[in-house]
Parts: structure tokens; sequence; C-alpha cells
């Protein structure tokens, strides 16, 4: 649900900023904004296979995943999307600590698949 509920958030926030703030931005800002919603599709998409994969790989770490992927798409897509509609260029030091959060989202994915392999 959550997954769903942030894929049609990242088509809202694709649509708002290639319509409404195209004459709005800077083309620096209106980039970054286009960065923050590829990030926010490419992990909400992320959330989603985790989902999938819980089905068939129960692992508490998979929710653990999913809560990484979630805060980075928050903090990361969130501060780009804050710093564009405000202007306020100090948020974007916010943004870095999203990157870690879904490199961190992946690694523990990794991390329960390698504990789910079956020929390990």
């Amino acid at each position: 649900m959550i997954a769903a509920a942030l894929l049609a958030l990242a088509v809202a926030f694709g649509a708002f900023g290639a319509h409404a703030l195209k004459e709005q931005l800077s083309a620096e800002m209106l980039q970054t904004w286009k960065t923050a919603v590829d990030y926010h599709f490419y992990h909400a998409l992320g959330l989603l296979l985790i989902g999938l994969l819980s089905f068939y790989m129960p692992s508490p770490m998979l929710k653990w995943s999913s809560i990484l992927l979630v805060a980075g798409v928050v903090l990361f897509s969130g501060s780009l999307y804050a710093m564009g509609l405000s202007g306020i260029r100090w948020l974007g030091a916010i943004t870095p600590i999203g990157g870690i959060s879904f490199i961190a989202g992946w690694i523990v994915l990794l991390l329960a698949a390698w504990r789910n392999l079956p020929l390990r």
C-alpha cells in the first residue's frame, strides 16, 4: 500500500513539476525537481519489489529495507521538493542523508537475500 501511494505521489509530483513549475523554477531547479521525482519513482518501485519478495522470502530484514527506502524517499526526494518549492538552498544538506538511507536499504535487501539463498 505504501509503495502504491508513493508511486501515485511520484506521478503527481512529476506532473506538477512539468506543468505548474515549468515557468516558476530555473532550469537548474527544474532539473533538481526531476532528479527528486526520478529517485522517488525508482525507490517506490523497489519498495513494491520488496513487498512482493516478502511473500516468498519472509525476513525481518525486508521490513528494515522497506523502512530505509521510505526514509530515503522522504529525506532525499522530500528535501529536493522542499528546496524547489521554497528556494531554501540549505535544505539540500538533508539530501545526502536520504541517499545514505537508500544505499543502506539496498544493502539490507542484499543481506536478506544472501541469508535466504538455498545453496549458500
